[in-house]
């Protein structure tokens, strides 16, 4: 199996389409190759050419599968599957075309639409982690975002929040680190305060890449402000136990309501003691959703 990537370059998304692939990989009786070509290399012009010479001399090979992440890309996905219509497309978002134009549609359960046909929902957006088995007991990764359009930092709610946790778990390893969304100042107020000597820091700018995906895979749980979604869900899927650190929110959309979902299913908690969040469950959405692509077998094509 083939699977062409068409990229816009942004790294969220190409975690979501790396996940299914991944997923689909392990899955697979067959092997299973991944190309990704950015929305650059994939000019509209030359794919209403392509579809009269039934090629696109950018793909390694005839695609089986078409994804695409991004707004921008899903007039691509559709040029590139009339060049290739014998792949099937897959759109890991809620499309700006009619549902019925993809072979699948992969949006998570947050933006409120039902499954049905072709659409498949999704508990947050997928990423290509595993759970590995080796957490340790007793290690505590805290992980810090910052400000967002729903999100205002608050200082002194993360500050008595980390005072709980280290509080809380005294016998615990603590590892914190930041985001780029982090204010700067933060950090110097941090290390200002008693308890900063309890715990390793780590700004995001000294970690190399892939440094808090093996953090995951090694701690039993990890606390992350709440303006992180998609770092909640990686935290799930790397089979921690996970706290949420509240900070003050600008307004209440689907992607707010989500974490508050989460919450009143006892996934998550807002407790600071270790023992008292909820206990780490298998959580494979990247592997639930490649099993039912692999299952299905439409004809809308």
């Amino acid at each position: 199996m083939h699977i062409v990537y068409v990229s816009d370059g942004k790294a969220g998304h190409r975690s979501q389409a790396v996940g299914l692939y991944k997923a689909m990989q392990r899955q697979s009786v067959e092997q299973v190759a991944f190309q990704e070509i950015l929305i650059d290399d994939l000019p509209v012009l030359s794919l209403i050419k392509a579809i009269f010479q039934h090629q696109m001399p950018v793909c390694a090979q005839a695609p089986d599968c078409i994804f695409g992440v991004g707004s921008h890309t899903q007039s691509r996905v559709l040029l590139l599957s009339k060049v290739y219509p014998a792949a099937k497309t897959v759109i890991l978002m809620k499309p700006n075309f009619p549902f019925g134009w993809f072979d699948h549609v992969i949006i998570p359960e947050h933006d409120g639409i039902p499954a049905q046909g072709n659409v498949l929902l999704s508990q947050g957006a997928l990423n290509p982690i595993v759970n590995e088995q080796r957490h340790q007991p007793n290690r505590i990764l805290i992980a810090l975002g910052g400000s967002s359009k729903r999100h205002q930092w608050n200082d002194a709610k993360v500050l008595q929040a980390l005072q709980q946790i280290i509080a809380q778990n005294a016998d615990a390893e603590m590892i914190l680190t930041t985001s780029r969304r982090t204010p700067a100042e933060f950090l110097a107020q941090l290390q200002q305060q008693s308890f900063a000597s309890q715990m390793q820091i780590f700004p995001v700018e000294q970690t190399p890449q892939g440094w808090i995906f093996e953090e995951m895979q090694q701690a039993e749980a990890v606390w992350v402000t709440e303006d992180s979604v998609s770092m909640i869900y990686e935290a799930l899927t790397a089979g921690c136990r996970v706290g949420i650190i509240e900070i003050d929110r600008l307004k209440a959309d689907r992607i707010v309501k989500s974490v508050d979902a989460l919450l009143e299913k006892k996934i998550v908690s807002k407790q600071f003691k270790l023992t008292g969040l909820t206990a780490a469950a298998a959580f494979e959405e990247a592997a639930r959703i490649a099993q039912q692509l692999c299952k299905s077998n439409p004809d809308n094509k």
